[in-house]
């Protein structure tokens, strides 16, 4: 479900939180803000935040690139499996997750994913995900290339896994409160 602009109050907000009873998962791209409109969504629903990406790098005690570069992408994809998995059935009944960009492109995750949470399919154009991810040097599939001609491939390449999250919300170079509103109604549609 593609979700259209609404704007929610602190009762309704309130409201939309006592029914969530499983895990929000926050899917997509590299750069499209998962991290930071998760941990405005969480503040919102009075909910813990927790970002795959580093709790894989506390239980690896290595950075994400370091683990690319030691280990390979394929090591590196089975422990995020691993790290989703154990904080999906971690018993938090209501908490928001932003995983990883190529999180969703797995099997055994992404069906893991749409069977024990509500999955949300944050969506940018490749213009907007360029001029987010110049912001950080972490991004090992970036390195070694032009980062619009990969952000595109990416993109392109995971659109068929993305797509597959049962809400799907576009995140556009404003301000995030206007794609949190967005997520809160594709949230209150699902349910």
């Amino acid at each position: 479900m593609d979700v259209q602009q609404t704007r929610f109050s602190a009762q309704e907000i309130a409201a939309l939180a006592r029914r969530i009873d499983r895990p929000i998962v926050l899917v997509g791209m590299m750069g499209v803000g998962k991290s930071s409109v998760g941990k405005r969504l969480a503040t919102l629903l009075d909910c813990p935040f927790v970002d795959a990406d580093e709790e894989i790098e506390r239980s690896a005690q290595m950075s994400i690139p370091e683990i690319f570069q030691t280990y390979g992408e394929a090591y590196f994809r089975d422990g995020e499996r691993r790290v989703i998995s154990r904080l999906i059935d971690s018993g938090m009944e209501r908490c928001v997750i932003a995983t990883g960009g190529g999180a969703f492109c797995n099997e055994v995750t992404r069906q893991l994913i749409l069977d024990k949470a509500i999955t949300v399919w944050l969506d940018s154009e490749v213009d907007t995900l360029v001029e987010r991810t110049a912001r950080k040097d972490n991004r090992p599939l970036l390195q070694g290339g032009d980062p619009k001609d990969i952000l595109s491939r990416l993109r392109d390449d995971r659109r068929p896994h993305y797509s597959l999250a049962p809400i799907h919300v576009m995140s556009h170079s404003g301000p995030h409160v206007q794609t949190i509103n967005k997520v809160l109604q594709g949230i209150s549609q699902w349910l």
